[in-house]
């Protein structure tokens, strides 16, 4: 038996599958990753709310 004989298994496209598969499965969760990033990313700012009284009162008279 030579080592010629012998032939990878390349030949049946069982590894290009299986690399196809795992390709898939990393831009899945990398488009996942950019999604979460963006929607952090664009987040509302929390409303500032006036504290006390202060620009609430009108003076009327004059």
């Amino acid at each position: 038996m030579s080592i010629n004989s012998i032939e990878p298994n390349l030949s049946h496209g069982a590894i290009g599958v299986k690399v196809a598969q795992l390709a898939k499965d990393q831009q899945k969760v990398e488009g996942q990753i950019a999604v979460d990033l963006i929607a952090a990313a664009t987040a509302p700012a929390p409303k500032a709310e006036p504290v006390g009284n202060i620009g609430h009162n009108i003076d009327t008279t004059a």
